[in-house]
């Protein structure tokens, strides 16, 4: 066979993604209960404390074409050989058949373009909440509630679960739409699925998930509603929430403690430089967030206070 034909750019589902329309941010007390503030120490890795301050985005590369409007761009914190912490991953998101994983040996060459390799998927992923970690690329296979591991050194999926009851393509994604139902994540202390549920009422719901086989280990529900925020990630256990996607000067407006079950508001500044944040995910190891904001592959700095 010849050279595999570039995926057609389909604008049907990029204009159904944007239908969502940006939110008035509203008081917190709208979405949250009356929680206790208190917050007893966190039985997590030691070093853990809470998010006190996210710096200035810092950019590291930009996609070239329409497909690259959204996506999503990571490092393995727990790589394996042959893959190192500076091997680098990302997707672009845009179009129905979104199966191309483009791997880099560094962020480095990722500025410049060129992967190292490109694996294709054994099936299409839906949005941008894929992670890498321990050797595995985590994603939501295409209108479907499942979450899979596919293996990078094995180049296959090696797990695929259902996420019981989880909403997907577009029953309850991001603020800015498209179909980010389910979101993974990493953190100090493993594999997180973020999504929410009819029974959940479109609240947030977070699953700790093994990483080998993903199963659910353990399920939170919060009481910040999905729709209502723009992104989120989880740091030491707690997952904390964007209040925009497209205002410049937004906030991470909440944080859910899994180890006390209670939410918080929050007003930690957050810049959205180029206006259009579609991914933003937490290197443990480099305790830095990584987010796609329009097209561009930026980086955060994050500072966490003493435990």
């Amino acid at each position: 066979p010849g050279p595999a034909a570039a995926p057609r750019w389909d604008p049907q589902p990029i204009a159904y993604q944007e239908l969502q329309s940006e939110r008035t941010e509203v008081p917190a007390s709208r979405f949250l209960e009356e929680t206790a503030l208190g917050r007893p120490g966190s039985e997590d890795s030691a070093g853990c404390g809470e998010l006190v301050w996210v710096g200035e985005p810092v950019v590291f590369g930009r996609a070239e074409s329409i497909a690259g409007k959204y996506g999503v761009w990571m490092k393995d914190p727990e790589p394996v050989p042959p893959f190192t912490q500076e091997t680098t991953w990302r997707v672009d998101t845009v179009g129905t058949e979104v199966r191309q994983l483009f791997q880099y040996e560094a962020a480095e060459q990722l500025a410049r373009g060129y992967p190292a390799k490109v694996h294709i998927l054994p099936q299409p992923l839906e949005s941008t909440g894929a992670v890498v970690y321990r050797g595995g690329f985590f994603f939501q296979p295409r209108r479907s509630r499942a979450v899979a591991r596919y293996d990078l050194r094995g180049e296959a999926i090696t797990a695929e679960r259902e996420i019981p009851g989880a909403g997907y393509h577009g029953q309850y994604p991001y603020s800015w739409g498209g179909y980010t139902d389910i979101d993974l994540a990493v953190d100090e202390t493993g594999l997180w699925v973020i999504y929410s549920t009819e029974k959940a009422r479109g609240a947030i719901v977070l699953s700790k998930l093994d990483p080998e086989t993903l199963e659910i280990r353990r399920t939170w529900e919060t009481n910040i509603r999905k729709r209502g925020v723009a992104n989120s990630f989880i740091i030491c256990g707690t997952l904390y929430t964007v209040s925009s996607y497209s205002a410049p000067n937004a906030t991470i407006n909440f944080a859910y403690d899994t180890a006390t079950g209670t939410s918080r508001p929050l007003s930690i500044p957050f810049e959205n430089r180029f206006r259009y944040l579609s991914m933003v995910d937490y290197n443990p190891t480099e305790r830095r967030l990584f987010a796609w904001d329009s097209f561009n592959m930026v980086t955060y700095p994050v500072r966490l206070s003493q435990p």
